[in-house]
């Protein structure tokens, strides 16, 4: 047995270790119906040839996604990355290097760590930043517990306009902590009553701007709302090109601001790996998860870096734990730094503009096909529209002729039949005029 070098004896010896009888005891937590029932059904072996073959037969019924005109957004973006970020970032000393547990001598990823700190922190117009999370949805699951900490109060308000993937992971890491989480209905036009929600019994209000539904949020009086009942507000956005444009949450009043960084540096790869963007205020810093570089000297006064507050144990030991997250997405950061070296501010504020009116432009064209209603009023680079056919139908006679068109809210939200019939589209600065108008004129055809 080449892969599977463990003996009967073996098995029976490791069972009696932890006290189980078999080893189905160990699947006990998962329930029956979840089970899978018998052996997959695959052939039992293959050549690695034929296996080769196969799953290239596979992939080539995939719609590669620079091969047609392409409108998919709704938390994960496809922007242009320069090459200059691929090359860096496949250097071997960045490549291989995972994670800084002996951080004296790992002193290259803490400066580049470091860098993107401040990169992130600037860009939400906060005091500090972390070293990343996995990604923008497990960041607002560990800003959630984190407000909790805070507050010592077991309370979340979540906006109707929040992610569904990012609900969902707040409301599994409630569950396990038996906190209480409000979900307000799904709100595409960013007209929901949130103020009315928030109690003195509330430990935070998360709300997304731009919204899952492309509509920009007016935070503030959201912000005053909750510091006057002695909440918090956090702040997410699932596109971070947006920061290059609108006004940074820790400018309106944020206290937690949580995202995903995958449009700078990273692409779509089929989702994930992604990088997760966490920063606070200052006088929370103690309580922020996941790891923080700091700035030093050594004993001969030369600038080093360090990890600072807490130690890598401190993540795995849970009764110490502000987060049991014991890494951080060190590549896909350095990719984020590399690119938004390259960009810089004004770069940055160039490429959002473009953003921007590449959306207009698509709004006016969709919204001239007749059926079609444009639900956002004010949106960065996607926005949410609503069709008179179901449109996970319209989205796949679309993906016939050659159009990924967006993403149909019910492939997120199944359970609403009322959102059937919506789309949330994306234009970025990779979609080109006749890109938008084959859409548009594609759409028209459909909806005949």
């Amino acid at each position: 047995m080449r892969y599977l070098p463990l003996t009967d004896t073996d098995r029976a010896d490791m069972l009696a270790r932890i006290g189980v009888g078999s080893i189905d005891e160990l699947f006990a937590d998962i329930p029956e119906a979840a089970r899978l029932k018998g052996l997959v059904d695959l052939p039992r072996r293959k050549g690695e040839l034929e296996v080769e073959r196969h799953l290239s037969r596979l992939a080539a019924k995939n719609v590669a996604a620079g091969s047609v005109p392409f409108f998919v957004g709704a938390g994960a973006y496809r922007h242009h990355v320069p090459a200059t970020v691929d090359h860096l970032i496949q250097r071997s000393e960045f490549l291989t290097s995972y994670t800084p547990y002996q951080p004296e001598i790992t002193q290259g990823t803490l400066q580049y760590l470091f860098e993107f700190q401040t990169q992130v922190a600037r860009l939400t117009a906060m005091d500090v930043a972390n070293a990343s999370m996995y990604d923008g949805s497990t960041g607002t699951g560990e800003a959630v517990l984190m407000a909790h900490r805070v507050t010592r109060r077991t309370k979340a308000v979540l906006s109707g306009g929040l992610h569904p993937q990012y609900r969902a992971v707040v409301e599994g890491l409630s569950g396990m902590a038996d906190d209480t989480v409000v979900a307000l209905p799904a709100d595409p036009t960013g007209t929901e009553d949130i103020l009315s929600r928030i109690d003195d019994d509330t430990s935070c209000v998360v709300v997304q701007s731009p919204s899952f539904y492309g509509q920009l949020i007016d935070l503030k009086p959201i912000a005053e709302k909750a510091h006057a009942h002695g909440a918090l507000l956090i702040a997410v956005f699932t596109e971070v090109v947006s920061l290059g444009l609108i006004e940074p949450p820790g400018a309106q009043g944020a206290d937690i601001v949580v995202g995903e960084g995958q449009s700078l540096g990273n692409g779509l790869t089929f989702g994930g790996p992604y990088v997760g963007l966490f920063a606070t205020r200052q006088k929370y810093v103690r309580q922020m998860p996941g790891r923080l570089c700091g700035e030093t000297v050594d004993a001969e006064g030369r600038r080093g870096f360090v990890l600072t507050l807490s130690t890598r144990e401190q993540h795995i030991r849970r009764e110490k734990a502000t987060s049991n997250i014991c890494t951080n997405s060190g590549l896909c950061a350095l990719a984020f730094t590399i690119h938004m070296t390259l960009l810089g501010e004004a770069g940055l504020t160039r490429l959002a503009r473009i953003n921007h009116a590449n959306a207009v432009k698509l709004k006016k064209l969709l919204a001239a096909v007749p059926g079609v209603e444009v639900l956002n009023s004010a949106f960065f680079n996607e926005f949410a529209v609503a069709l008179p056919k179901v449109a996970d139908h319209v989205v796949e006679a679309l993906a016939d002729r050659g159009i990924l068109a967006g993403v149909p809210v019910s492939r997120l939200e199944p359970r609403n039949k009322d959102l059937a019939n919506l789309l949330v589209v994306a234009s970025t600065e990779i979609n080109t005029d006749e890109d938008r108008a084959a859409f548009a004129a594609a759409l028209r055809e459909v909806l005949a």
